[in-house]
């Protein structure tokens, strides 16, 4: 089912403010689109119509239970786009140290198959220049763990770095969290909001944040002028960020 004639990939240019020479810019992969399971299974049901979506439904959860149950006793597992292994955060003392949940945690380490960093490799990159003027996220770290671009804890805080990311407006502006799983939308309380910069905010999550990943939003009306902009602008952000308690 391999269709990688027209990939095709968009790049859009910033400001890189790191470094001395005022033209320097980095670049970031525009997303088009954002495809759910369902979505990429009513694309395989069109390209294959033997195939049912109940049928490709069952197969990848059945899939996905049996790679999960093999990861997680201590297997590597080759599955789908990547493959999948644990590895072990945290510094033990002693020949003869114990387990300490508070100070060793277990990551999942992902390597992309050959297939995907070829198709990757062989992509056609349009670079259309400086990007449209607005909210950049660059960062999200989640202060309980520390982890960067990962992880969310119900209840901690979260500190948030990008660009013209202050909250401000009269419209629908503000941070949201949507679950992939369920597409229900939480919403960041404006009074769990503790600092709001153009460059960083610093936000509590709601302690009844349920497990599972999430796709962080923010929208505002803010500009570098002392007036805000009459349509409020939304940057979600390229990462998936799980909360797992």
């Amino acid at each position: 089912m391999e269709n990688h004639e027209k990939s095709n990939v968009i790049v859009e240019l910033y400001d890189l403010p790191l470094t001395r020479r005022k033209d320097d810019r980095f670049g970031r992969v525009v997303t088009v689109r954002s495809l759910s399971e369902d979505d990429l299974i009513a694309m395989a049901v069109s390209r294959r119509t033997d195939l049912s979506p109940t049928t490709i439904r069952a197969s990848m959860d059945i899939m996905q239970e049996l790679a999960i149950e093999q990861i997680i006793n201590g297997a590597s597992v080759s599955f789908g786009l990547g493959y999948f292994n644990l590895s072990v955060n945290g510094i033990f003392i002693g020949d003869n140290a114990s387990w300490d949940s508070s100070k060793h945690h277990l990551s999942i380490n992902i390597t992309p198959t050959t297939n995907l960093r070829k198709a990757v490799k062989d992509c056609k990159v349009d670079v259309r220049g400086m990007a449209t003027s607005g909210p950049v996220i660059n960062t999200v770290t989640d202060v309980n763990s520390g982890e960067v671009n990962s992880r969310l804890t119900p209840g901690g805080g979260v500190n948030m770095a990008g660009n013209k990311i202050k909250i401000t407006g009269d419209k629908m502006v503000g941070i949201t969290l949507t679950n992939q799983a369920t597409s229900e939308i939480t919403a960041i309380p404006p009074t769990s909001v503790l600092v709001n910069n153009p460059r960083n905010i610093t936000f509590i999550t709601p302690n009844t944040l349920i497990n599972g990943d999430y796709k962080l939003s923010l929208t505002t009306q803010y500009s570098n002028s002392s007036t805000s902009l009459k349509e409020p602008r939304t940057y979600i952000f390229d990462y998936i960020l799980n909360v797992s308690v």
